[in-house]
This record gives structure tokens, C-alpha cells and sequence, in this order.
């Protein structure tokens, strides 16, 4: 299997996944259209409430927020978000029709990364979204400390695996693949955004994607009982489990 893709083409590059809370359904699909010709993976939620579950569920990159919303308004959303550990840096940027100074306020001060106005540009929005995931504390800061993972603990800075206590050796690019895989966040990642993030290699090119399949299968022997983590989607990618119950 050959990666066929050329520096033409960036739509096909994955740039991240963004959750779009908003119940007006035109611009939700404007927003989702924009965003999918830039390589963005996009989920929309309708209401406050299923927007708090897809954060969980999809693990975004960036969530845009309206603040009119039913059920659970956006400022409560995003209130919830900064709160709870394990959304506290996810990047928001509020898209709203309310353009008062108050309003904005409001939404900063609780920890909004950005405010964009209706009616609104998509291609500023668009640069927005990328300024914004620029600046966020990213996975790869956040996995500095050792984490551990059902039995399989890693310590990042020193490049060291045990799982159930007993030490686990790593080539380099095994461990890069891991790390990679664990900063995704449950994001499925193609053989193509794999060879481009572990082995760097120049996207006009083609190069052998089994080399990926080949690694994984490495990285899964070594990794014994936390193996059923690296899970295989069919015709996509790969994907790295990370709850406790996986």
C-alpha cells in the first residue's frame, strides 16, 4: 500500500477534530463545510447538553460554542468545560450573535479562548481556530510526567515502559508511534498522518504505508494485556484506547 498525497492537496491532511456546538443548522453546516476542505474533522452537537457528551465521547481538539443554545446555554458550557480536569485546556473560541462588550466579557472571563461574531468570515474563523490550537498546552506538554494507562505505565521524559510492573523495550520509533497515538486522545489516525508525525517523512512523496502496520504490530506484542489498546479502523487508521474500562 503506497501513501499517495502531494503538498497540493491539504485538505487531506488531518488537522485536528472540532466539536461545533450550535443549533442553527445552516451555520453549523457552514462551518462543518469550511472546515472539512481544510483537513479538520467535524462534529456537531444541536444543544448545550449533547455538547458536553460529545466532548467526552469524541475527545476535540478545539470546541466552537455558541451561546444561545437549548437546553444548557453556552456560557454554562463552557463554565463546565474549564472546570472538569480533563477539559480545563481544551481551546474554545465562542461564535455567537451576541456581540455586546458584556457578552464577550462574560465569555473571557470564564475562560473562552476567543469570541467570533455572527455573520462572520469563514476563512478568519478558520485562522482563528489555528491560532488558538497553536497556543494550546498541548498533549505533548501534558504527557511529560510518567502516566499510566490500566497496567501500562510510561514515563515520557526518560523513555521508559512497564506494563504490570515488568519493563518493556522500545525501539524509538516504537516508542514515537505510542506517544503519538496516546497524544491523539482516542482520534483516529491514518497510515498517512503516522508516517508524516513518527517518521517525518515529506508528504509529496510516495512511501510504503505497511511500514506502519508492520510497527504496530510490534508496538502491540510488546504492549501484551494493554495490546487490545491499539485498535485497527477499518480503511482509516489506527486509534489508542485510553479509558479504563477499554
Amino acid at each position: 500500500m503506497t501513501a499517495k498525497r502531494t503538498a497540493a492537496a491539504p485538505s487531506v491532511r488531518d488537522q485536528g477534530r472540532v466539536l461545533v456546538i450550535e443549533d442553527e443548522k445552516n451555520i453549523a453546516e457552514l462551518v462543518r463545510y469550511n472546515l472539512e476542505r481544510e483537513g479538520f474533522q467535524v462534529v456537531v452537537a444541536q444543544n448545550g447538553e449533547e455538547g458536553l457528551r460529545l466532548v467526552e465521547q469524541h475527545h476535540p481538539d478545539l470546541v466552537l460554542l455558541d451561546l444561545l443554545l437549548p437546553r444548557l446555554d453556552g456560557l454554562e458550557v463552557c463554565r463546565r468545560l474549564r472546570q472538569n480536569d480533563a477539559t480545563r485546556l481544551l481551546p474554545i473560541i465562542i461564535l455567537t450573535a451576541k456581540a455586546s462588550e458584556a457578552d464577550k466579557v462574560s465569555g473571557l472571563e470564564l475562560g473562552a479562548d476567543d469570541y467570533v461574531t455572527k455573520p462572520f468570515s469563514p476563512r478568519e474563523l478558520i485562522a482563528r481556530i489555528r491560532v488558538a490550537l497553536r497556543r494550546r498546552p498541548s498533549a505533548r506538554a501534558e504527557l511529560t510526567a510518567a502516566s499510566r494507562i490500566g497496567t501500562l505505565e510510561v514515563d515520557w521524559e526518560r523513555h521508559l515502559v512497564h506494563v504490570k510492573g515488568a519493563p518493556v523495550r522500545l525501539t524509538a520509533k516504537e516508542f514515537r508511534l505510542l506517544r503519538v497515538l496516546v497524544e491523539a486522545r482516542g482520534r483516529v489516525l491514518s497510515r498517512e498522518a503516522l508516517l508524516e508525525r513518527v517518521w517525518g517523512y515529506d508528504p509529496s512523496l510516495e512511501i510504503e504505508t505497511r511500514t506502519v502496520d508492520f510497527h504496530i504490530s510490534q508496538l502491540r506484542q510488546k504492549l501484551r494485556t494493554e495490546a487490545h489498546r491499539l485498535v485497527t479502523v477499518s480503511g482509516a487508521g489506527y486509534r489508542f484506547l485510553s479509558g479504563e474500562s477499554a
